[in-house]
């Protein structure tokens, strides 16, 4: 089935410029192009969305930034053609190691694929979606996608489909999206103006044709657009990816976040470009440098002034499984799966358990909203302090730092707690035993914080970091992060006000490209 409704797009003749004219009436959450962010996003609750969009978003870890907490997702790599070549991926098979889009152990056929769905679903009830995103594009492989998405609507209709795609033949595919329920499409959109999507894609192929250069980078950013434009009129939820290349687009970014606000897309996703010379890409062999953690961040803020940001992408392998910034994939492998004589689809157990997953949402933001409420007038203040946080999910600081691969990022102010990112780290403890060798990489990752949260911590993670001038906190541990980190905040400004401490700014950090291969 293809897109049968008449749209602006290449294939009309019809410039970039009338596209930029053409305003989209997004279904649900409110945009304008007159500045102003929209009003749902990514850390937003049922208050501050139409109840239609607070349906498919309540436990999609992606578009959720505090459903990522709580809900895991999957991906099956059913799509290993591509139609586009970018100069920051190289898609690998049969590859462990590595923790990137485009990377996959095992491809899979959708009956495969479904069989596996099935087991994932049973083994971790939590589990709310099912995704496509490679190891190519979805798009460029649509009968191996649909299929998949078919057996999975039969037998799992409580699992929510969603895709994620470069755009090139999305409009050519909209139709078939809404017809299998998928609410949820990701576009990668790096530019647009082919200006600057020259230095980014050396080639597309399309319609039997190789493009080049320009006009390759031109075919691209229109049918991206028109893609957008078309999802946004079928009431499908549209989340941007974008990846920040410094020195090529990372300026031109403001620019594509005010695009894509403009035709309704629902929320934007600008990760670091991973570009570690062993990925073997184009801008990793030419020595491209992807963005320092402040950089990132400074380019999210700048942003988040038009529009909700996501902040907790964990730029997943195509075959990843489980809570964002974890992989469980290693449990379920073909081989693994076809040795199950019958998989067993419990519908009314992973519904018992994700009410109970829900109980503890709201036991959560309850705390939080406590601890803020307690916050007086005399604790207003302009400071802002980083605090990293060591978690296995459910909003708890519960593990131990020499067992976390990754630490997520909150940024403390008088208004509370605010979710803005995370830092992967290489393991430091690894059989019972510190790797000092890996401690300053851990340090360096979280330089930009003034304090770490964690469930327990030894000696000499701890002095290390207090000469870095970073506080280990284990006081908190089990305890809710944001209500923890309000209370730590409060007891920072009196330290300040007493002049117990001098608040001062800290230094920039490192995004770590390399990180979780000592934990494979």
């Amino acid at each position: 089935m293809q897109a049968n409704t008449e749209h602006i797009g290449i294939d009309t003749g019809k410039p970039l410029e009338q596209l930029l004219e053409k305003i989209a009436d997004h279904k649900g959450c409110g945009t304008s192009s007159d500045g102003g962010k929209a009003s749902c996003g990514s850390s937003d609750g049922p208050a501050d969305m139409a109840p239609e969009v607070w349906e498919k978003v309540k436990n999609h870890p992606c578009y959720s930034e505090e459903a990522h907490h709580h809900y895991a997702r999957m991906h099956v790599a059913v799509a290993p053609a591509c139609n586009i070549h970018c100069n920051y991926c190289n898609r690998k098979y049969d590859c462990a190691n590595e923790s990137r889009p485009g990377v996959v152990s095992e491809k899979l056929t959708p009956e495969q694929a479904s069989k596996k769905v099935l087991a994932v679903a049973s083994a971790i009830p939590q589990m709310t979606v099912l995704g496509i995103a490679g190891p190519g594009d979805p798009l460029a492989n649509p009968a191996k996608t649909f299929k998949t998405f078919e057996l999975i609507a039969k037998t799992a209709p409580d699992i929510k489909l969603c895709l994620s795609t470069n755009g090139l033949t999305l409009p050519d595919h909209v139709d078939t999206i809404k017809a299998f329920n998928v609410d949820h499409v990701t576009i990668t959109i790096n530019m647009v103006d082919p200006e600057v999507g020259q230095h980014i894609y050396p080639w597309i192929f399309y319609k039997n044709k190789r493009y080049t250069g320009i006009e390759a980078a031109r075919i691209l950013t229109e049918r991206q657009l028109l893609g957008l434009e078309m999802l946004t009129a079928a009431g499908v939820l549209a989340k941007i990816n974008s990846v920040m290349i410094p020195g090529i687009n990372d300026k031109h970014l403001v620019e594509v976040n005010r695009a894509v606000k403009s035709r309704g897309a629902f929320l934007h996703n600008i990760m670091p470009l991973i570009s570690a010379p062993e990925h073997g890409t184009v801008f990793g062999l030419n020595g491209q440098r992807g963005p320092s953690a402040q950089e990132l961040k400074a380019l999210q803020d700048a942003c988040e002034g038009e529009m909700n940001m996501m902040r907790h992408c964990r730029q997943c392998r195509a075959d990843a499984v489980g809570l964002l910034g974890e992989d469980r994939s290693a449990e379920f492998t073909t081989e693994k799966i076809d040795e199950m004589s019958e998989v067993v689809y419990d519908a009314e157990t992973r519904k018992a358990y994700q009410e109970l997953v829900e109980s503890e949402r709201l036991e959560k933001v309850a705390a939080k909203e406590a601890a803020l409420a307690e916050m007086s007038d005399d604790e207003v203040s302009d400071i802002k302090i980083l605090i990293a946080v060591a978690t296995k999910g459910q909003g708890r600081v519960n593990e131990h730092f020499g067992h976390a691969t990754e630490f997520q990022i909150y940024e403390m102010s008088s208004a509370g707690s605010k979710f803005v990112g995370h830092r992967r780290v290489d393991l430091y403890c690894q059989g019972g035993f510190g790797e000092e060798e890996t401690l300053p990489s851990v340090v360096r990752a979280i330089n930009d914080c003034h304090a770490v949260f964690v469930a327990k911590i030894g000696g000499c993670p701890r002095d290390e970091l207090k000469a870095a001038g970073i506080d280990p906190v284990d006081r908190f541990a089990h305890e809710f992060i944001e209500e923890s980190a309000i209370t730590y905040f409060k007891e920072y400004l009196a330290k300040v006000r007493s002049h117990e401490v001098v608040h001062e700014m800290r230094g920039d950090a490192d995004i770590r490209q390399g990180a979780y291969i000592s934990a494979a």
